[in-house]
């Protein structure tokens, strides 16, 4: 991701690293205006033009292929939008209020995200469901497989972690389609932990070591799949996916987006997320993962994730921020 000499920006990733964190700093503040005021548009409307206009300032020449929608649906950051003031190619993923629910309600775990690579190394995923499966890094390759059952993946992961299957924690959605996953984890021993939105956060933390969570699986939005994967790249977890189809036009769709790919394929984590890529994220509600905003006098004080896949570093930033001139 670095430039050549012949490139007149010099860009590196550890530098687009931290404007990544300034991006979904400025995300996360505008929308925690919104904070529990029961307005999950405006909220996400508020980081959706903020994040636009932090990535102004970022020395890349970025095209968005996981965005707010197509360019009919969304004003800012839709598929295909460029950003950035100039400089190399890069594919950018983006979810400006990941839980705009939980940011309406002033409930925990709404994040602000986005996540980087090189041109082409993004899977480009329509806005339908994904099923996932993450477990964290330093286990046996294939410890886990999307196609196994329940059953088996809780008693292979707890073969290598070495400990009982009433011993792991097993995180997904509090949905009714995933009734009788939840039935079969608790009845192989294994304890659940319910989330009402923002599955971003849940596959991050299944690759953390101070986490509780062993595994992440169920369906969500397959475009914070491929969010998801961008982190557990970064942090060398496992993860694999497939999409969910309703309909034909729905295959027809994910077919033009990925030319000559199987779309109904099981996903390999660099199916989703290849070479070098950054990620980054900020509390806007407190949670498990970050802090939520807070403000003190006139100054912001921000939390943040950044990491980097290139070297597997993990970065928590606390940023303290001048409120009255709202620069990042």
């Amino acid at each position: 991701m670095t430039t050549t000499r012949h490139n007149p920006y010099q860009v590196t990733d550890r530098n687009l690293a931290l404007e990544l964190v300034r991006v979904t700093e400025a995300a996360a503040v505008a929308a925690s205006a919104w904070t529990g005021r029961g307005l999950k548009n405006e909220a996400d409307g508020a980081a959706v033009e903020a994040m636009r206009r932090a990535f102004d300032t970022v020395a890349i020449d970025g095209t968005v292929v996981i965005g707010e929608g197509e360019m009919d649906e969304a004003p800012m950051l839709f598929i295909g939008e460029k950003v950035g003031s100039g400089g190399p190619g890069m594919d950018i993923a983006v979810d400006p209020l990941e839980g705009t629910n939980l940011c309406a309600k002033n409930l925990p775990n709404a994040l602000t995200v986005v996540a980087l690579a090189e041109s082409g190394n993004f899977l480009h995923a329509p806005d339908i469901y994904m099923d996932k499966i993450v477990v964290g890094p330093y286990l046996p390759e294939g410890v886990v497989d999307l196609d196994s059952t329940i059953e088996a993946n809780l008693k292979s992961l707890a073969q290598a972690k070495k400990c009982a299957v009433s011993d792991l924690m097993l995180c997904t959605l509090d949905r009714e389609r995933h009734e009788e996953l939840i039935a079969r984890a608790r009845a192989a021993g294994a304890r659940v932990t319910l989330l009402s939105d923002g599955d971003v956060a849940a596959a991050i933390a299944a690759c953390l070591d101070d986490s509780e969570i062993d595994i992440y699986v169920g369906s969500g939005g397959a475009p914070e799949g491929v969010l998801a994967a961008a982190a557990v790249r970064c942090v060398h977890g496992q993860m694999q996916g497939r999409l969910l189809f309703e309909d034909d036009d729905q295959v027809a769709r994910a077919r033009k987006m990925n030319p000559g790919a199987d779309p109904s394929r099981k996903l390999a984590l660099e199916d989703m997320a290849r070479g070098d890529v950054l990620f980054s994220a900020t509390g806007v509600t407190g949670g498990a993962l970050l802090h939520g905003i807070r403000r003190s006098g006139i100054r912001t004080v921000t939390h943040s994730l950044v990491m980097r896949s290139k070297s597997g570093t993990i970065r928590f930033v606390e940023g303290h921020h001048d409120y009255q001139t709202k620069t990042w």
